[in-house]
């Protein structure tokens, strides 16, 4: 994957939910809010030894998820299929520019348009 923080931020996207209310703050916070553990802890009331363990037990459960279930993976390969089968509806559109086939060009047209939905979910 690309960056650490874009790896986090994915792993918080997809499995937040199962992180407790203290480990989505601190988590949120440090990644997506850009504080340092002391400002967190300090803002808490708490060490920075505290904070760094309430992360990085967070990290763990967010990273062994995907270890066990593989989502963003999967989510990244179906998203590069998706374009890829975009790009082939649009070759089948040119192709049929030959042979003006309007049941080719509705199917090809159709293929484009629910590709194009399933990416946007």
């Amino acid at each position: 994957m690309k960056s650490q923080a874009y790896r986090m931020a994915l792993l918080f996207d997809f499995y937040g939910d199962v992180l407790t209310d203290r480990q989505k703050e601190f988590y949120d916070l440090y990644y997506n809010e850009d504080l340092s553990l002391s400002e967190i802890a300090e803002n808490n009331g708490i060490t920075r030894q505290g904070v760094r363990d309430v992360i990085v037990r967070a990290e763990g459960i967010l990273s062994d998820l995907e270890d066990k279930t593989g989502l963003i993976k999967r989510f990244h390969t179906m998203h590069e299929q998706l374009a890829v089968i975009q790009a082939d509806a649009q070759s089948l559109l040119q192709l049929n520019n030959k042979y003006n086939d309007p049941e080719l060009e509705r199917l090809a047209q159709q293929i484009q348009s629910t590709a194009q939905t399933l990416q946007k979910e």
